[in-house]
């Protein structure tokens, strides 16, 4: 019996109309990239599994596809454990020893590994872009999927502030080329960093910035639930909610902050660097919203300064583009304090707010401009040669492969949404013209070759 074939939970087959739009997406990033002097390099798909467990939290290890070594997979791994044995920890231990290598969880812990290995190669700072898929073992759902594309955009070797607010001046600048309105949402670990101080739960800070990073999806009741079964005090999580909650213009947010960790000198440095940010961004654009959000937190351990997440702002979506600074990614690989910053672009939620808004350009989503029809040999050997002209000033045009009825020529150009169709039978071969039909509006005309090309491109 025939197997039905089918594709992974979370995962999405591309049929030409959506890579031509998906094309469209990353040219424009890509050619914002450049625009900005970042080069591009590739890493490959799966990474040993050493560089990227411990990377991503607790939560972020357990999203992480891990591949059967090949061959006798089970030959010296310790099965003895009963059920009752196997904690997270045992069975950590045992996909070790069945798994040395993963599927890269994001784009910027290979990035790190790259840097290192190839730090002879490097002029520093190094401003890198790359576009490539990463693979997350997460429940599929609306907008969430466990293959998806990232396009990012790092600097490192520089501590420089500058970067943040270019960073964000692509962000406005790629947003601004695809149509999309977006809030830009801007906060800084080391302001979390001394609110987890202030409160005296210093050694908190992770289950708070992971909890609180939480709001937008589960509410400030299921927040604060979540911080009281990490075991942070109910006094401690009553402090937090006027930080949590607060509200009021980038500067009165500023201000408060600014009262609120007087007393923290890690958490007044997070403030002078968002101060920076926004007052350089605001000086540079005016076209997208940058917010300061204190409930920003962004999960990933290894971000230590500003942090980034944008919003669309009319289509209900999770956040299409993120980042952050990290002050010593690169240490964990035997380099130590070399600081960076980037964002990423999460493409396919891009597409789904680009296909909610219907705001692909017309011209993305039409492939061949011109079909040349095919009554048989010696008309095609007559249509070639303005066939290869076509081409050779850029029209994107076809033939009909075999000498079928014109009925089922036009209706292939139909579903093709093919514009233009151009026929030559015994008249316009006597004549050396072509009839050349907009399959737009229906008129027909009788012209040359040179007059054809001038009808595509005037």
């Amino acid at each position: 019996m025939a197997q039905k074939p089918s594709i992974p939970k979370g995962t999405r087959d591309f049929g030409p109309a959506e890579m031509a739009r998906r094309n469209y997406i990353f040219d424009t990033i890509r050619g914002v990239y450049a625009l900005y002097g970042f080069q591009q390099i590739e890493t490959p798909a799966m990474e040993n599994l050493s560089t990227l467990m411990g990377k991503y939290g607790e939560e972020g290890d357990k999203l992480l596809f891990k591949i059967l070594n090949s061959g006798d997979f089970l030959k010296g791994v310790n099965m003895a454990a009963g059920e009752d044995e196997r904690d997270n920890v045992s069975l950590n231990r045992m996909a070790a020893q069945l798994c040395e290598k993963g599927l890269r969880y994001d784009l910027t812990v290979p990035f790190a590994r790259y840097v290192v290995q190839h730090r002879e190669e490097l002029t520093l700072p190094f401003r890198r872009y790359q576009i490539q898929p990463v693979w997350r073992a997460d429940r599929p759902q609306k907008g969430r999927y466990r293959e998806f594309y990232q396009c990012d955009a790092d600097v490192v070797g520089s501590d420089s502030l500058l970067n943040e607010v270019e960073l964000m001046q692509i962000i406005d600048e790629v947003f601004r080329r695809l149509g999309i309105r977006v809030c830009i949402k801007i906060n800084n670990r080391k302001i979390l960093s001394g609110i987890a101080e202030v409160i005296g739960q210093a050694d908190k800070i992770v289950d708070i910035t992971v909890a609180i990073d939480k709001l937008d999806k589960i509410g400030l009741d299921n927040v604060n639930a979540e911080l009281a079964e990490a075991g942070i005090p109910a006094d401690a999580i009553e402090k937090l909610q006027p930080i949590i909650q607060l509200t009021g213009s980038n500067e009165e947010k500023l201000n408060t902050i600014r009262e609120v960790l007087a007393d923290s000198e890690i958490g007044l440095k997070g403030v002078e660097e968002v101060e920076y940010v926004l007052d350089q961004y605001a000086k540079a654009t005016t076209s997208s919203s940058l917010e300061l959000d204190l409930t920003l937190a962004r999960g990933l351990n290894y971000y230590t300064g500003c942090i980034f997440e944008v919003k669309a702002l009319d289509v209900e979506i999770g956040s299409i583009t993120g980042g952050g600074r990290y002050d010593n990614l690169t240490g964990i690989f035997g380099m130590p304090g070399l600081s960076g910053v980037g964002i990423s672009f999460g493409a396919d939620r891009i597409y789904d707010v680009l296909n909610q808004l219907d705001l692909y350009p017309k011209e993305v989503t039409t492939t061949t401009e011109l079909l040349f029809v095919n009554f048989g040999e010696t008309e095609l050997q007559y249509l070639l040669p303005a066939l290869a002209q076509c081409r050779q000033t850029g029209i994107r045009a076809e033939v009909y492969p075999d000498a079928a009825k014109m009925k089922k020529q036009m209706q292939y150009a139909n579903a093709r949404q093919i514009p233009f169709v151009a026929l030559a039978g015994e008249t316009e071969m006597a004549a050396g013209v072509f009839t050349l039909k907009n399959m737009v509006t229906g008129e027909q005309q009788q012209v040359s070759t040179d007059a054809l090309i001038a009808v595509l491109r005037p």
